[in-house]
């Protein structure tokens, strides 16, 4: 039986986990009954609808959820520290990226205007666990310009501002793509804004969700269209998939015995165990 209860349409009001947070819909899902999803989701051999969708990826939630609990995430004393992470984080693991944040903490330039004031060759240094540390420079450093341009350096100034003209000003940035734009939207600004990255890729392929050549846009949709547009769900679900993908739906060798998602598989994973 599923810990959490599952939506069972578009005028659902709430997401009731009994041992997680109270998820409460900011307004009613943008599901119109009978519209299609956008074709490259679409399954000739499998097709789902928007409710199907809909159920589907709540009752991954459920399941992901029942096993593994809140996963906390992100991990950030401050919003700024969450922004850096997320530029850290690129191209790397997480505990690279967090032995940068380190040095950044012990050398107190977790700040916007510090890093706008230290020397890029010594940022670069502090940052070197990340790897590529003179691009991340750069970006550091572009995103702590651009917030004071933009925002007068103020983060909770920039953050009131709407969630898609925000989305479109932290694109413009240097070194922010849209997973790293939605990461500082949801995790530090709580915008409710779906994370997508190789993990969730993964998963909505290997279980007949996507053909895997989507566009990063058309796969946020899918989830922003299919959940309540509840930030902590979005933070929720983003952090379930990356515990699964980290430790079950690997690459290679994937850990499929022990996954909960393993009954929703509709085929055996190739060289899973």
């Amino acid at each position: 039986m599923s810990t959490c209860a599952s939506l069972p349409d578009a005028s659902s009001s709430v997401l009731l986990c009994p041992h997680g947070p109270r998820l409460t819909l900011q307004s009613p899902l943008p599901v119109s009954p009978g519209s299609a999803w956008p074709s490259p989701l679409l399954d000739t051999r499998h097709p789902f609808t928007p409710s199907d969708a809909q159920r589907q990826l709540a009752t991954f939630f459920d399941a992901l959820f029942a096993a593994h609990g809140p996963q906390r995430w992100w991990p950030g004393r401050t919003r700024f520290e969450i922004i850096a992470g997320a530029i850290l984080v690129q191209n790397t693991a997480w505990t690279n990226a967090a032995r940068a944040i380190a040095n950044l903490r012990a050398a107190s330039l977790l700040t916007p205007s510090a890093i706008e004031k230290v020397s890029p060759a010594r940022l670069a240094r502090l940052i070197r666990p990340s790897g590529y540390f003179r691009q991340k420079a750069r970006k550091l450093k572009a995103f702590a310009r651009f917030l004071r341009e933009s925002h007068r350096g103020s983060l909770a100034r920039m953050f009131r501002t709407p969630t898609a003209q925000l989305r479109e000003q932290l694109l413009q940035v240097h070194g922010i793509g849209p997973e790293t734009a939605d990461s500082i939207l949801l995790y530090a600004g709580n915008h409710p804004v779906f994370v997508v990255d190789a993990y969730t890729r993964r998963i909505l392929l290997r279980h007949g969700l996507a053909h895997g050549k989507e566009s990063y846009e058309t796969v946020r949709g899918l989830f922003e269209q299919s959940l309540p547009n509840d930030p902590r769900l979005f933070n929720e679900y983003h952090a379930l998939i990356v515990h699964t993908g980290k430790h079950h739906c690997r690459n290679r060798a994937p850990v499929c015995s022990t996954c909960a998602l393993r009954p929703f598989l509709p085929q055996p994973v190739e060289g899973s165990r």
